[in-house]
């Protein structure tokens, strides 16, 4: 009979999760998602080496409710701190802010090297979670534009600019700020 952590079954089942994606992450910080096996996961995870395919069938599946599970803390964590104004460029300060203080840690090694080795709907699925974080930025300047705060002609095409003016790490967060807030015709001092 196979060890149950946790009181219920619930808890064994989130726990075990939970370990598994803290052995995902540690290995993909150290190593290939190609070069991560699925053994390498279970003994990261201290989880029985057949154990860890009740949970998961393969490592794509893995990816996938990493991804999912990520997704679900950073929204939450984001919907926090934006719930701290109502008014658009104030709203677009926090979105920026909070994405730049957590880019690093959210966007770990899931990106276009990973999505290249794999399959079509693990990569449909990952792009669910990411249309999910657009969803806000969207909500956003759409509340901008109504109240006109901001002046946009090409919603997609701006929300475009932003995350790209989002992934330089190595450039001053006022800055991108500053420039962003101006790129939508909201400059002033926040």
């Amino acid at each position: 009979m196979p060890r149950i952590s946790g009181e219920t079954l619930q808890q064994h089942r989130e726990q075990l999760q939970r370990r598994v994606f803290e052995a995902f992450a540690d290995l993909m910080a150290e190593r290939s998602f190609d070069a991560i096996t699925m053994a390498a996961i279970a003994e990261r995870a201290d989880v029985g080496r057949t154990a860890i395919y009740h949970h998961f069938p393969d490592k794509e599946s893995v990816v996938v409710a990493f991804a999912s599970h990520e997704t679900e803390e950073y929204l939450h964590r984001l919907r926090d701190v934006l719930a701290g104004s109502e008014e658009p460029p104030e709203r677009l300060r926090l979105y920026l802010r909070y994405h730049l203080a957590e880019g690093e840690r959210f966007h770990m090694g899931l990106g276009p090297q990973l999505y290249g080795v794999l399959g079509p709907d693990s990569r449909q699925a990952i792009r669910q979670h990411v249309v999910a974080v657009e969803d806000v930025l969207r909500g956003i300047l759409e509340s901008g534009i109504e109240d006109g705060s901001f002046r946009i002609e090409d919603l997609d095409t701006t929300m475009s600019l932003i995350h790209a003016c989002l992934n330089p790490r190595h450039l001053p967060a006022a800055t991108i700020e500053s420039f962003v807030l101006r790129g939508v015709g909201a400059a002033g001092p926040g």
